[in-house]
């Protein structure tokens, strides 16, 4: 199977993954949402509020480090096989503009359109609009990673109420019509950050586009072109200088002078290249492997040093994320002293008020009470249990009076813990409070 098929199929599998992805729930949970609204991320199943995300910088630390690893060993990998912007562009240049509309050819990327053609000027029409049409459904599954779809469908039937949603998937779908209609691969080689970085990652040992100079010849000398004339080839080039490796490229480059940024390893030139050799009884000169192995006949193993340091880092970063997230608090609490830090009452005891911010992360009605860890110097003078409905919040107070003067103790704030629980579940947070004396 040529590389542009096994590409294809993975484009559609991507396709259909991210399609779907925002449907599926796990225990009523989302696979992965970022609910702005509701201050929540979603993950695998597990919800975290906005005062837990102490796991993301851990999830973010394995997504780059991830890429860094990645493109250090396979190269730009990502590019060529799953980036957003190279499946949209096949998606309208191979499907739209090539395979419906036959306005181009797969084959020769580097042809523009005859506009001097009307008819070719009502397809273009048509291959915007079925594009913007796209665009829309695209962003729409963009906006169900920051808004649950049940919530979605209802916002959509009140739009006015909901502008600010309708705005941003409008603005996604005009971005989208901009860079894949108008600005095409240009995305790829000026604006994308990611083409800059991969020079600085590439060694001999990363699995690149790599042309095999010593089969076909070396076609560029310090950028010139050698090769014009069969009469100047040597016996031991196989390059035929049909250039199909260059008609094929998306971002119209030869591979043949070697590494260059533009490159998205879309393998698209080593199946073009597959095609002129085969027909002559030999293999591609244009192969997806590291300077080592294609150039210099080497093997090396994946196991370097440098890629070891990657791994070990990439599991320590997934290891930390599971650690931390081992402390998921099942609803949140949050406690403040009043502005008085204490005062003493009639019978001498002394007397601490907090104020309790309890926040029902949960999907159902929940019913809290708390207890104090040091019932023997300490009780609980006032505190009323307190239900809440699913999502919310509520303040109460609550006040604490030791059991006797302490004046043993020397310290003025004095360490007590407060167990916060639920009576429908078995969740509860420990929290610590200091109790201020004289």
């Amino acid at each position: 199977m040529s590389y542009s098929k096994k590409r294809y199929l993975i484009y559609f599998f991507i396709t259909i993954f991210v399609m779907i992805t925002p449907f599926i729930t796990i225990n009523e949970n989302h696979l992965l949402l970022l609910s702005f609204e509701r201050l929540q991320f979603h993950f695998l199943g597990v919800v975290y509020n906005v005062n837990e995300l102490y796991v993301m910088p851990f999830l973010l630390m394995f997504l780059f480090i991830g890429i860094f690893a990645m493109t250090s060993i396979w190269g730009r990998v990502w590019c060529g096989w799953a980036c957003p912007q190279t499946i949209f562009r096949v998606i309208y240049r191979d499907l739209i503009e090539s395979t419906i509309l036959d306005l181009r050819r797969i084959k020769n990327k580097q042809k523009d359109i005859d506009y001097k053609k009307k008819s070719n000027q009502i397809k273009k029409y048509v291959s915007i609009f079925l594009w913007i049409v796209i665009s829309l459904i695209i962003s729409s599954n963009f906006m169900l990673y920051f808004v649950p779809p049940k919530d979605f469908f209802k916002y959509l039937q009140d739009p006015l109420n909901h502008s600010f949603m309708i705005i941003f998937i409008l603005s996604i779908a005009f971005f989208l019509v901009y860079d894949i209609v108008f600005m095409k691969e240009n995305f790829c080689v000026y604006v994308c950050p990611y083409s800059r970085i991969q020079s600085v990652l590439y060694d001999d040992n990363t699995k690149q586009v790599t042309y095999d100079f010593n089969r076909g010849g070396k076609v560029y000398e310090n950028g010139v072109q050698s090769i014009f004339k069969i009469n100047q080839w040597k016996n031991s080039e196989e390059c035929t200088t049909c250039d199909a490796c260059v008609k094929i490229c998306p971002t119209h480059i030869d591979i043949r002078k070697g590494l260059q940024v533009e490159c998205i390893n879309c393998l698209e030139c080593s199946d073009a290249c597959n095609t002129v050799m085969g027909k002559l009884g030999k293999s591609s000169l244009i192969n997806w492997g590291s300077t080592n192995k294609v150039l210099n006949n080497k093997n090396i193993s994946i196991f370097t040093k440098k890629n070891i340091t990657y791994f070990a880092s990439l599991f320590l970063s997934i290891f930390l994320a599971f650690f931390f997230s081992l402390e998921k608090e099942q609803f949140l609490v949050n406690v403040n002293k009043t502005t008085e830090l204490y005062k003493i009452n009639e019978d001498k005891k002394i007397v601490n008020n907090y104020i309790l911010t309890i926040h029902n992360t949960q999907d159902i009605p929940l019913t809290f009470d708390i207890k104090l860890k040091d019932e023997n110097n300490f009780r609980i003078k006032r505190f009323e249990e307190v239900s809440l409905e699913a999502g919310k919040k509520a303040k109460k107070v609550l006040i604490i009076e030791s059991l006797n003067d302490l004046k043993d103790i020397q310290n003025k704030n004095i360490p007590i813990f407060i167990e916060v629980y639920t009576k429908e579940k078995d969740f509860k947070v420990i929290k610590k409070l200091n109790f201020s004396k004289p």
